[in-house]
């Protein structure tokens, strides 16, 4: 086709466009310049939709990993989401020819009207600029102890440990938290840093009890089930004190000895997984408790009432009170 041609062409083209717009605006009554800011707009959000949706096939098609899945469905979200926003608002909004002074409109006029979600959207970008938790990691932030599952731009969402249940098993609940609370409350993460948490297991016995035997049993089956994960602790720590002042200087399980009100008090302090808290528990309880059943020398207290004579079981030469009252009513 020739130029002349191309040119001869342009101007009937240009009279169809214009007597489809004058017919869409006699059928909706729409202002032509607004038919085609709707139509822009739309355009622009379904080529983004489109190559969100083309980004996410081929990266699902390169991996098999859910969570590098969901990290990629995550970013694509927030980047079609922005897209859209900037896109569409240099459609609408005539003379804004900057990113910088779009974005400054934005944001002065959601400062104005939603103060708690542009905390939210603070607290989120906090979270993916400094990490202090991601996706899969068990924190504590308050109250609210949790793995989690999900993270969006105004909150995310956690699956509930704790509460009700014993040795931070999840309690089945999803708990949906503000973005803006890692602002106002403590943040606890079980997953960064050292990796692993202490753990603690008392046993009572008895006084008549032989305490060393018992503290020598305990000391055993507490090395026995947890001494591999010291080995392991020691690397994390090396790692752990490049960006933390981390420092133990014993990380070998061992056991400590206290005198309670009915009893000898042994504590069992050990490593373990924050995850395998439950588990080592009964695991190393199973083996106290097959233990103490082979020695009859060793006894769990547990409440007692005990009645004292001390005129039989006091020691020799000391006087009893009952010996007192009774000279006391003879005078």
């Amino acid at each position: 086709m020739s130029t002349a041609n191309v040119g001869e062409l342009n101007p009937r083209v240009e009279l169809k466009m214009n007597n489809i717009i004058q017919w869409i605006e006699g059928l909706f009554g729409i202002n032509p310049e607004l038919f085609y800011k709707i139509t822009l707009s739309i355009l622009t959000i379904f080529i983004i939709v489109v190559l969100r949706f083309v980004i996410l096939r081929i990266a699902n098609s390169k991996t098999l990993d859910d969570k590098v899945r969901y990290h990629w469905r995550k970013m694509s979200s927030y980047i079609a989401f922005f897209l859209v926003l900037i896109m569409v608002g240099r459609i609408w909004f005539e003379g804004i020819q900057t990113l910088s002074t779009f974005l400054g409109l934005i944001t002065a006029g959601l400062a104005i009207a939603l103060q708690v979600p542009i905390v939210n959207l603070a607290g989120w970008a906090f979270i993916l600029w400094r990490r202090p938790f991601e996706v899969g990691d068990r924190i504590e932030i308050g109250q609210i102890k949790g793995d989690v599952i999900d993270l969006r731009i105004f909150m995310f969402s956690m699956m509930e440990i704790g509460n009700w249940v014993d040795a931070e098993q999840s309690t089945g609940r999803i708990i949906h938290i503000p973005n803006g609370r890692v602002f106002q409350e403590p943040l606890a993460n079980y997953s960064k840093g050292f990796e692993y948490i202490w753990n603690e297991i008392q046993v009572l016995i008895t006084f008549e009890s032989h305490w060393e035997k018992a503290e020598k049993i305990l000391l055993d089956i507490v090395i026995s089930q947890t001494e591999h994960l010291s080995r392991t602790a020691q690397k994390k720590v090396r790692e752990a004190a490049r960006k933390y002042m981390i420092f133990y200087t014993k990380l070998t399980p061992t056991v400590y000895l206290s005198v309670r009100d009915s009893g000898v008090m042994l504590t069992l302090r050990y490593l373990c997984d924050p995850r395998q808290r439950r588990g080592t528990e009964q695991t190393i309880w199973r083996d106290i408790l097959r233990s103490f059943s082979q020695h009859e020398d060793i006894d769990l207290a547990y409440p007692t009432q005990r009645f004292f004579n001390n005129q039989k079981e006091g020691k020799p030469g000391q006087v009893s009170t009952s010996s007192i009252d009774n000279n006391q009513m003879d005078k």
